[in-house]
Parts: C-alpha cells; structure tokens; sequence
C-alpha cells in the first residue's frame, strides 16, 4: 500500500520559485513582520489562484495589507481592490 503523502509537507504549484511547502508558508506568515510580511502577502496574491489564497490567509487579513501592498500586486491590483471593495459593501469584513 502506498503512503499518502500530508499535504502540508508538499510544495504547491504556486510555489515554483521559492520551493516552500504548504506548512512552511504557514510557519512564515506567523513569524513575519512588518515589509517582511507585506511582502510575503502580496506574492501569495500575484501566484496561488483565488481559491487557493484562501487556505492561507483570511479575507480580513488581505484587506488590511491590501493597502500597503497593493502596487506590488502588479496586474492583480484591480482584482484585489474589486473583492475587498466587495466585501467591505457586503459587509462581509
């Protein structure tokens, strides 16, 4: 029988430049501060897919940064603006 492997100790797709797995995003987004996390943050958005963001961050959290980060977002600048724009008229955050 073939062992399955814990999806925390895999890289994800995403991932390709900095060879992270899931658990180790995790482990940065908790020890990061500051630029350091904006940073962090802001290449979650520009590289995982919308669903995929979420596995890693809240939507409270990404409205908050968005404002610091939101011209290292490059295209995805307007995209982000839009869904917490959104969310804030939903009151959803």
């Amino acid at each position: 029988m073939q062992k399955t492997k814990n999806k925390a100790d895999e890289i994800p797709y995403f991932s390709w430049d900095r060879k992270l797995t899931e658990q180790e995003i995790k482990n940065q987004l908790k020890n990061l501060k500051g630029p350091e996390r904006d940073n962090f943050i802001a290449w979650i958005l520009r590289e995982a897919a919308f669903r995929d963001v979420w596995r890693f961050l809240t939507p409270k959290e990404v409205a908050n940064c968005l404002p610091r980060i939101q011209y290292s977002l490059g295209r995805w600048k307007d995209f982000w603006n839009y869904i917490t724009e959104t969310w804030h008229e939903l009151g959803k955050i």
